[in-house]
């Protein structure tokens, strides 16, 4: 499995493609899935991933309440792409929509997995969890 790595920044074109990092696009060559992810990013997933965070959310969701209605959510938000020759993916309206997405994008890796943030948004996002690292003096886990 390929670990991905890295902050890219990048555009969706006016059909609503977006070019994936030429790091990244091995190991989604033969196809992904494109979720919605929290804090309104998208999340990408090969297909073996897809599987483990599937598995994840079904059990979840049979505890029912809030549960449920995430991964009813989830799963709906789901689509599976195969990027093109020019390794570009379609993002659909409706993930646009809920990552706010319209034109300049970050492409983020996520170790077993690729978000995709809404530029202004993923800076945000970017500046809390480096405040994080910066004041803690310890972060169990991240063996510092």
């Amino acid at each position: 499995m390929k670990d991905f790595l890295g902050e890219y920044q990048h555009s969706l074109d006016a059909k609503g493609r977006l070019i994936m990092p030429s790091d990244f696009r091995g190991p989604l060559a033969h196809g992904a899935v494109i979720g919605i992810g929290t804090h309104n990013c998208l999340v990408v997933y090969t297909p073996e991933e897809w599987v483990s965070a599937a598995e994840g959310i079904r059990e979840l969701s049979r505890q029912g309440g809030d549960q449920l209605d995430a991964a009813r959510a989830f799963f709906a938000g789901a689509r599976e792409v195969t990027p093109d020759s020019q390794g570009r993916v379609p993002i659909a309206l409706d993930q646009r929509t809920y990552a706010g997405l319209e034109r300049d994008v970050i492409v983020s890796g996520a170790f077993s997995r690729i978000e995709i943030w809404d530029a202004a948004r993923w800076n945000e996002r970017r500046e809390e969890g480096q405040a994080t690292l910066s004041a803690a003096t310890s972060l169990p886990g991240f063996g510092i």
